[in-house]
């Protein structure tokens, strides 16, 4: 074996053990108050002045068995196959009376699908995702143009390329928020992903968000985002090691955007947790329960899920 072939493998090697989601620079963020549960449950069913929209980016199919752990015993009773299954791209946005425009995670540039080099996405990404399954509903730049005011920020539920790839369309000066260790998680995948990722954050401003132990023992952590009560931010770990929820109150009652604690439907309604694009299964599935109870605690609840309505 020559010096450079060696220096080859030793590198991909390395890369492989150890590779991070991203390597972009994250800053602490001056964004949230430590909240409990209980305080935030307490607000909950009381109308909040904050609006949510949200809107279809594109429509997609994926791997059933990525979306829902099909080895879990209530997926082999109800006889659930692996195969294409139907799903949307999503962005939410949230728009407060006095701190603005926010989006929850991304929706998807037009690009992603129609030029997809020209913004940094790779031939082994374009692939592996499957772009030209993609059909674009409403492309980020197009939403972001229809807004009153400009982007005060984007509140990612996690860093998978599915919720960042509208960041393109994003002005560059815009705070990207993401949760504890997000960006530091490493899994071999990442070996192939870090880059393009790595290409939609670079040149921005990326705040990782603090959390404490929730003092009610109902969530991992809890987060008044504005200090007032409208918006919280939920520590959902196990899809990813920084996954966020995040809980709106409006003037229709709340709403919790799940993220990819669960991506659909079947998942939500029968309590299995995502497949194998999740990092730790057993995380999730208590995740996931979290917020099921949550929702069974307050019936009013509007849940939108990660890919499926």
């Amino acid at each position: 074996m020559s010096s450079r072939t060696a220096a080859l493998v030793l590198a991909v090697f390395s890369c492989t053990a150890a590779c991070t989601a991203s390597s972009h620079a994250t800053r602490p963020a001056a964004l949230g108050v430590a909240s409990s549960g209980a305080a935030m449950e307490a607000l909950l069913d009381q109308p909040g002045p904050v609006e949510v929209e949200t809107v279809n980016g594109a429509d997609w199919s994926v791997a059933r068995g990525g979306l829902i752990d099909l080895d879990h015993p209530t997926a082999k009773a109800a006889g659930l196959k692996d195969g294409d299954e139907p799903i949307q791209v999503y962005a939410h946005v949230i728009r407060h009376p006095t701190r603005g425009i926010f989006l929850v995670d991304t929706g998807v540039a037009r690009k992603l699908v129609e030029a997809p080099a020209e913004i940094g996405v790779g031939w082994t990404i374009r692939k592996a995702m499957h772009t030209e399954r993609m059909k674009i509903r409403t492309d980020t730049a197009t939403l972001l143009a229809r807004q009153p005011r400009p982007l005060a920020g984007v509140l990612l539920t996690h860093i998978h390329l599915d919720h960042i790839s509208g960041l393109p369309d994003v002005p560059r000066d815009t705070p990207v928020y993401v949760g504890p260790g997000e960006t530091r998680e490493r899994r071999f995948m990442f070996l192939f992903t870090r880059g393009t990722v790595d290409n939609f954050l670079a040149g921005r401003p990326v705040d990782e968000l603090a959390f404490t132990p929730d003092p009610s023992g109902r969530f991992v952590g809890v987060l008044d985002l504005f200090g007032d009560g409208t918006v919280f931010a939920l520590s959902v770990p196990g899809h990813t090691e920084g996954s966020l929820a995040y809980v709106v109150r409006t003037p229709r009652g709340p709403v919790l955007l799940t993220g990819d604690t669960c991506h659909t439907r079947w998942g939500w309604e029968h309590d299995v947790e995502p497949g194998s694009f999740t990092s730790d299964q057993a995380r999730n599935a208590a995740s996931l329960a979290s917020l099921r109870g949550l929702a069974a605690r307050h019936p009013g609840l509007d849940v939108r899920l990660g890919h499926q309505r």
